[in-house]
């Protein structure tokens, strides 16, 4: 059933938020098209995207976006963007004299940024960077930005940008709006002085011409909704960022009752020039945050393919079709950024959408706010094969990792479930035996996707509540999206049957499919107190004081330790799925 567009704002606070953000707008990017002969596809773009005017009437679409990062974060992107760029102003004088002028050389920018800009300014690129394509060309009416990912779907060299990545703008491939950025001056992004390290300092930044802004900001893009569902915020865990999301997303709740807030707090594998007391303020910002962005939240889930949210993780989450550097934040960020594409497909469908609210009120259920994110980037499925059989390769164990730092539960326990599919475009979800055939597994024999998927997922989780969703357009990748898939995949990104020759070049995989999990269940309980157990085993006051320099107070802090604890008890269970008492609680701490 097609649904009304119901607008949703994206709010990205943070470096690292920033740099999986911009993958996540590539991806939407390369899937818009402004064709009119162009069938509308499954997700409904305009969602997360306005429509808008250049000063030369060009139609425009931006994103309904909010960025804040910190001075020295954008490196060769303007702050006000360039879409609307009126021009200069050279009607007015104000000196006829000799005039001296001193010009500081803009940051270099790298090949994908110059080709990009070549390709802004309507020069066409030498032939030879273009594959040969047998793609229809746009009709005559349509829109000059869709010619634009036409030929950067096309263009031939392959960009290798991680030697030259150094922030998210580097390789963001989209036209913003004017109002979208913020910086923030009082902190800088490079440099050992006027970093923002700590929880308080974040916190303390909500008020002032930082608040002003971000009301300014908010409105313009609030009252151009029409039925507006609510906030995606993604926001470092590590950092500063996590008071300062703890407090931008308490004034969401606040002004804006009764819309869904979905918070997904990120944290990278790591941070350069670390040191030990550095390692532990990040662990007690996850920990702060945790807390915060949970309660001001309608849900809170953590993303990372680090191993723990502690001083001493486990090794970063392996793919068994990724070949990508956990360490490297441009390809950790595009692993969280497809994961995320498909994670949020419930409430930006065109057909049969489910709103915010109602994704977050099935699996935040009794107080668990926190939820946890599992992937399969990409999902295994052999070329030219079904769903069942796909699903019947992985009888053993799910083919999705953890994608929240939480392992996955071992005994079948889950309170709730929320599951999607996205990207079997061209493949079959049913099997297609002859007649008389016996089908090989109890999946081979069902007679749809959804029913399929469902039986699968029952096989692991027989009696925990379970929605899910099966979306058949990929995930599209186009440049400059990091290459990290290994050769076992073909261009669709779909298992070979055959391993390539070798010493032949890999494939350039165009898009993937990837399934996810939102899970809330028992096995947060023990993740939650590990967080607790690592900011409680030692005396802030003398091990770190001036991680609570600038707030919160000394009680606040324990406070929040104590909604940790108990919140962590929230997911206990005993073997018959009943919660236990508070008395039995109490004698386990």
């Amino acid at each position: 059933m097609s649904n009304p567009c119901r607008e949703v704002i994206t709010l990205q606070l943070g470096h690292y938020s920033n740099f999986v953000g911009t993958h996540w707008w590539n991806l939407q990017d390369a899937s818009l098209s402004y064709d009119p002969e162009t069938p509308p596809g499954d997700i409904q773009s305009d969602v997360v995207f306005r429509e808008g005017q250049t000063l030369g009437g060009h139609v425009t679409h931006t994103p309904r976006l909010i960025a804040m990062d910190l001075k020295g974060s954008l490196r060769t992107l303007r702050q006000e963007g360039s879409l609307y760029d009126p021009g200069k102003d050279t009607s007015a004088v104000t000196w006829e004299g000799s005039l001296m002028m001193h010009k500081e050389s803009p940051p270099a920018k790298n090949s994908f940024l110059e080709d990009l800009d070549k390709l802004d300014k309507g020069e066409i690129l030498a032939e030879a960077d273009f594959y040969s394509s047998s793609q229809p060309q746009c009709s005559a009416g349509a829109v000059r930005v869709d010619t634009v990912n036409d030929q950067l779907a096309r263009v031939q060299k392959g960009y290798r940008l991680e030697g030259s990545v150094k922030v998210w703008s580097d390789f963001l491939r989209i036209h913003l709006h004017p109002r979208t950025i913020s910086v923030i001056h009082q902190y800088n992004h490079d440099g050992e002085a006027h970093r923002l390290e700590a929880f308080g300092q974040g916190e303390a930044l909500l008020q002032g011409p930082v608040l002003e802004e971000l009301e300014d900001k908010l409105h313009f893009f609030v009252e151009e909704c029409d039925y507006l569902q609510g906030f995606q915020v993604l926001c470092d865990l590590a950092d500063g960022f996590a008071g300062l999301g703890s407090k931008v997303t308490e004034m969401l709740q606040d002004s804006y009752g009764g819309r869904g807030i979905l918070t997904w707090g990120l944290a990278p594998v790591s941070h350069s020039n670390s040191t030990p007391m550095k390692d532990l303020y990040h662990q007690l910002n996850c920990t702060l945050g945790t807390v915060h962005l949970a309660s001001n939240s309608s849900f809170f889930c953590p993303l990372t393919v680090r191993g723990g949210l502690g001083r001493r993780p486990s090794s970063p989450t392996a793919f068994p079709h990724l070949t990508y550097d956990p360490s490297l934040w441009y390809h950790s960020s595009s692993v969280l950024a497809l994961a995320l594409d498909a994670l949020t497909v419930p409430y930006r469908l065109r057909n049969n959408s489910v709103p915010m609210w109602q994704v977050a009120d099935t699996l935040a259920v009794s107080g668990r706010k926190v939820v946890a994110a599992y992937g399969a980037v990409p999902f295994p499925m052999m070329h030219g094969n079904s769903l069942p059989d796909a699903l019947s390769a992985c009888t053993d164990e799910l083919p999705w990792k953890p994608l929240s730092a939480c392992p996955e539960s071992g005994d079948s326990k889950c309170y709730g479930q929320w599951a999607t599919l996205k990207g079997f475009e061209g493949q079959r979800l049913i099997s297609s035996l002859t007649p008389g055939t016996k089908p090989p597994t109890p999946l081979h024999s069902l007679h749809s996707g959804e029913d399929i998927l469902a039986s699968y997922i029952r096989s692991f989780y027989p009696t925990a509540p379970l929605a899910l969703q099966l979306v058949s357009s990929p995930s599209k990748l186009t440049p400059p999206f990091p290459q990290i898939f290994s050769q076992s995949l073909c261009a669709q990104g779909f298992l070979q049957s055959q391993p390539p020759p070798p010493g032949s070049p890999a494939p350039v995989v165009s898009s993937v499919p990837v399934m996810t999990s939102l899970q809330s269940g028992p096995t947060l309980g023990p993740w939650l107190s590990e967080l607790h157990q690592g900011a409680s085993t030692f005396d802030i006051r003398r091990v770190a004081p001036s991680f609570l320099s600038q707030g919160p107070e000394m009680a606040d802090y324990k406070e929040a330790l104590e909604q940790l604890r108990l919140l962590a008890r929230c997911y206990r269970d005993d073997s018959g799925g009943v919660m236990r008492s508070s008395s039995e609680e109490d004698d386990d701490d």
